[in-house]
Formats: C-alpha cells, sequence, structure tokens
C-alpha cells in the first residue's frame, strides 16, 4: 500500500539556523521558508537525491509543533511522511484494520498541495506517520 519514504520531518526551534547546518555544513539544496496556516507551521525543505527533510518550526499560538518543542526543546524527529496513490483507499483500510486516523478523518492539503493524512502514533511503534497522496507512489 504505502510507497516510497517521501519525507522526515524534525520539529526544530529556530528554523534559520537548522536551515543553515543543512546549507552551509552539509552542502543541502534548502527552500525559502513556508507557512502553512492551516497546519500551524512553517516548513523548509532540504532536498536530497532520495527523498526530503522537512524542517517544522510553530506558526501561531496553537501551533501543534510547539507542544512538540515544549516537550523537546532542543527539536527532533516529528514524524514520517509515506507515499500512498490513493489516500481515501489507504484511509479506508487503515480504518478496516483498527488504525486510528487523527482529526476528523478527512484529508487535508500538506505541504505539497497534495491530500495528507496523520495516523496514530501508538498504531504505528511510536511513530506519528503522515501519509501523502502522489499519483505516481507505488
Amino acid at each position: 500500500m504505502i510507497g516510497k519514504l517521501n519525507h522526515v520531518a524534525i520539529a526544530v526551534p529556530d528554523l534559520e539556523a537548522s536551515a543553515a547546518v543543512y546549507r552551509n555544513v552539509l552542502g543541502a539544496k534548502v527552500s525559502e521558508p513556508q507557512d502553512e496556516a492551516e497546519h500551524g507551521v512553517t516548513v523548509i525543505f532540504i532536498e536530497l537525491p532520495n527523498t526530503k527533510v522537512e524542517l517544522l518550526y510553530p506558526l501561531g499560538d496553537h501551533s501543534p509543533i510547539q507542544g512538540f518543542l515544549d516537550k523537546n526543546p532542543g527539536g527532533g524527529i516529528h514524524h514520517v511522511c509515506y507515499e500512498v496513490e490513493n489516500i481515501y483507499e489507504a484511509r479506508d483500510r487503515l480504518k478496516s484494520e483498527g488504525m486510528r486516523v487523527l482529526g476528523d478523518g478527512e484529508p487535508k492539503l500538506g505541504a505539497h498541495k497534495n491530500p495528507v493524512l496523520f495516523l496514530h502514533p501508538k498504531d504505528f511503534c511510536g511513530t506519528l506517520v503522515e501519509l501523502e497522496q502522489v499519483p505516481s507512489a507505488a
């Protein structure tokens, strides 16, 4: 059902300093910051040959990333994102297996403007999982 690893998301307490490490120390291609108000985050993507790293920074007073950083002041891995070809089929199959979809269960547009869903970490080895619908996933 799942396709490629789309990205690993890291919550960071200082977005620009974190981006600078990837850009200046590791020599990676780093995107410009992008506000995602619906998700309460500002994101920067680090382009790698085989995947991406997404840096997450709180946007607004009710950002879920702020809660994560309150518990983990130095930041850390927040979630992994896997590609799926059809997010509705994936959601329905997972729910039929007893897996919990977070929120209202309806996909929202993610940072790549593709539909995304998040799955409960207790159902996936303690890891928050994001599914992103990508037409070429396989």
